[in-house]
């Protein structure tokens, strides 16, 4: 490494956000500028390690080559480092915005000291080959005539559309939405990525020979509907990578109230809204001058929090059914996996900073919803929860006497997703595995359809944008092999 006693030397210190108070008044993102001399100083912490965890797939499910670009970066040698990123990861623009960086839970430093900023300093490459003009459309020298359709444009059919084409195959993808992006461009926030970013990614793919298609909903009972069974028929391939998208529901009493609403409808049409017309349209459901309750954590549920406080909520709370999580590493949670540590997320900053306190309540369960006589939600009753072993398994109990109602105008489930929407299959005898998702092995992604493939979260279910990009990769490699009987694609 460049400097072998830097992370003796130089404390973590991690880009900083906007300031919350300045940053909910708008849907710009959370991040400020970079300071080269501070990112440089930063990448001098990355360890000559005998085994780089963070690179391996417990740390970085794309096998980015951490120590390699850390290096780089604190010799100034920026160039040289987006070619090295861009080798195993094709959207770092997206995984340095967005990925919750597993990368750096796996940082061997991170053994005895603070991990190395990881995240900051991929972010920091990519912005800084953009802004350089270092990242071009790469089309192929040659095509093959193999023509492949891919069925979502979220990040694992990108990903495997742009290897694809950089194969030399005519790549054509359909969204149902009407922008390219799937989860990139409706179900994560300007605020964590604005859509320009992603926008800029797609008309690069453009450029090097991808054609997106909009307003297309495969398998659907839409006019401009296309069926499986059409696009398997004009093409030598075809990849479903259409997501996980049936959300997870609370079939409690009064469910069907008005003002309960999925997070993704809730985040989508915010973004839509704001993409169409700056929220003038008022087509977007509204937290203005109500409180909200989200039910469920995560990033969804941040989200979901962040957006109600641009909006000019009343009041936010954050329901979880799980316990507090620990401030250090549960004795069951050893390095290099994913440390289950309480953290303080973007969302959760600016409801402390607006409101005065975190917006989290844990161990609690939903018991039932209230409303009037117009059926227009009220609010919310609960019970504490204790969380207890059973049988060798953890399971719940109801507190006595801590059943409470909360007064609530919006309530937003953000409890994950089931699977994939099965419409898009039912003309095939498609086998699924027992989770509903569409049934492939990993490292193969061939369905039980010849020529049919699938990669992403309708694989392998709800995951991260970085495991999205790893299936695409892989899947695009499995699909060329088949196509031409061998293949380059790493």
């Amino acid at each position: 490494m460049g400097k072998v006693t830097g992370f003796k030397e130089v404390d973590r210190k991690t880009e900083p956000y906007r300031d919350p108070l300045i940053r909910i008044g708008d849907y710009k993102e959370l991040y400020t500028e970079h300071n080269e001399e501070h990112l440089r100083s930063q990448g001098s912490r990355c360890m000559d390690c005998g085994v780089p965890f963070c690179q391996s797939e417990t740390g970085c499910p794309v096998y980015n080559l951490i120590p390699e670009w850390n290096d780089l970066v604190y010799n100034g040698r920026w160039e040289d480092a987006i070619n090295r990123l861009h080798k195993t990861n094709n959207f770092p623009e997206f995984t340095g915005r967005v990925c919750p960086a597993p990368c750096e839970g796996a940082c061997v430093l991170g053994i005895t000291n603070p991990a190395v900023t990881i995240k900051n300093i991929e972010k920091a490459i990519v912005d800084t080959a953009f802004d350089n003009g270092w990242v071009k459309a790469m089309p192929p020298a040659s095509r093959t005539g193999k023509n492949v359709a891919i069925v979502g444009s979220g990040p694992a059919g990108l990903a495997a559309a742009m290897q694809l084409n950089r194969a030399g195959h005519q790549v054509t993808v359909y969204e149902r939405a009407d922008r390219i992006g799937g989860l990139l461009m409706y179900g994560i926030p300007n605020m964590k990525l604005e859509k320009d970013v992603v926008e800029r990614r797609v008309n690069l793919m453009r450029d090097e020979g991808v054609t997106f298609v909009t307003g297309i909903n495969v398998g659907g009972n839409d006019v401009d509907a296309v069926s499986l069974d059409e696009l398997r028929k004009a093409n030598d391939a075809v990849l479903l990578a259409t997501g996980a998208t049936n959300p997870r529901d609370l079939p409690a009493p009064n469910r069907e109230l008005q003002g309960i609403h999925f997070a993704m409808d809730f985040l989508t049409a915010n973004t839509k809204s704001l993409l169409d017309s700056g929220l003038d349209d008022g087509n977007y459901i509204s937290a203005k001058d109500k409180n909200v309750i989200v039910i469920g954590g995560g990033d969804t549920g941040t989200d979901c929090i962040g957006t109600s406080i641009r909006h000019g909520c009343k009041s936010v709370v954050n329901f979880e059914l799980l316990s507090e999580p620990p401030g250090q590493r549960a004795p069951n949670n050893p390095w290099p996996q994913w440390p289950k540590i309480m953290r303080v997320d973007y969302g959760h900053a600016e409801a402390q900073s607006k409101f005065g306190s975190d917006p989290r309540t844990y161990s609690i369960l939903t018991k039932e919803f209230t409303g009037n006589e117009q059926g227009q939600l009220t609010g919310i009753k609960t019970v504490n929860i204790e969380w207890v072993q059973k049988d060798g398994q953890m399971t719940f109990q109801e507190i006595a006497g801590t059943e409470k109602v909360w007064e609530a105008d919006l309530i937003l489930l953000a409890m994950g997703f089931l699977g994939p929407e099965h419409y898009v299959i039912d003309q095939l005898d498609l086998e699924l595995d027992q989770r509903s998702n569409y049934k492939a092995d990993y490292g193969q992604f061939n369905t039980s359809v010849p020529g049919l493939y699938a990669a992403g979260d309708c694989r392998r279910g709800q995951s991260l944008v970085v495991w999205g990009i790893n299936e695409g990769r892989g899947a695009a490699r499995e699909i060329d092999r088949f196509l031409m009987g061998s293949t380059q694609l790493p």
